[in-house]
Order: C-alpha cells, then sequence, then structure tokens
C-alpha cells in the first residue's frame, strides 16, 4: 500500500483574512466555500487539484508548544519561482523568518522561504536546488527545523 498526501485542513480564526492570504501568496483558486455562520470555510486549489481547506473554527494563534502540525512545506519547481513568492510574502507583510531564502542545511542546494500566515501558522515553499548562495540559519534542527 502506498500514500499520498491528499489536501491539507486547517482551522483559522478569520476565514476572509486567511483567504486573501492564501490566494495572494500561492496563487490558489477558490473551489467552493461556505458562508453559513456555524460552518464556514473554502476549498483553495489549483490546477483543478484541491490544496486546502480552511475552516473558520478556531480563536487565537497556533501554538508551537502545543502537539500539532510543525509546518507545512510546498515545493515549487525552481529557486526562481520561491523568490516570486517571497516579493508577495514581503508585500503583503507576513512574518518571515531568516530574512528570505536560505538553504534547508550548510552546503545544501535546497532551501526556500520559512514564514508564517495570519493564525501564526508555519509554512515553507521550497524549491531542490538554487538556494546555496546564502549561508544557512545556525539556529534550530536541520533541514527544516528553523522555526
Amino acid at each position: 500500500m502506498t500514500f499520498k498526501t491528499g489536501h491539507v485542513g486547517l482551522n483559522v480564526s478569520d476565514l476572509d483574512k486567511s483567504k486573501d492570504f492564501y490566494l495572494k501568496v500561492f496563487g490558489f483558486e477558490v473551489f467552493g466555500e461556505s458562508d453559513r455562520a456555524d460552518r464556514r470555510y473554502a476549498f483553495l486549489g489549483l490546477d483543478g487539484e484541491l490544496v486546502l481547506t480552511l475552516w473558520q473554527q478556531s480563536e487565537g494563534r497556533a501554538d508551537t508548544g502545543l502537539p500539532g502540525l510543525h509546518h507545512l512545506s510546498f515545493q515549487v519547481p525552481d529557486i526562481e519561482a520561491v523568490r516570486r513568492a517571497e516579493t508577495v510574502i514581503r508585500e503583503v507583510g507576513a512574518t518571515l523568518h531568516h530574512d528570505g531564502v536560505v538553504p534547508h542545511g550548510e552546503g545544501a542546494s535546497s532551501g526556500g522561504v520559512f514564514f508564517e500566515d495570519p493564525d501564526g501558522i508555519r509554512l515553507e515553499i521550497f524549491a531542490p536546488t538554487g538556494a546555496g548562495e546564502r549561508p544557512a540559519p545556525t539556529t534550530g534542527a536541520p533541514t527544516c527545523g528553523f522555526f
């Protein structure tokens, strides 16, 4: 038996704010949504494939001190796509870690940008090559443990 991740469901505190963020940063399309007061959600994806479901059913910010999602990572084809995403991340004013594109580890070519959504959910956009020109962050564990 093999498994492949399907879509990811995220709890958000403000559906409209989160939906706007994910549409701008990732270029997602809205596949469907509900505005019922007791059941607000939005299905987001690309090229006919569902990627994220945002559920407005929480308050506050993501707590990295509790069990749950460490970060959500998205791979793009090349470092130029990472840099385009970084530009949008800066434009929307999201919290950006490490001041931009960094490699996954010292001497690694793979890497990307590490940032947070409006609820503090940690995100990564990375490419398999092209990020090795900057030094790797010295805080955190190797690879994707930079938060």
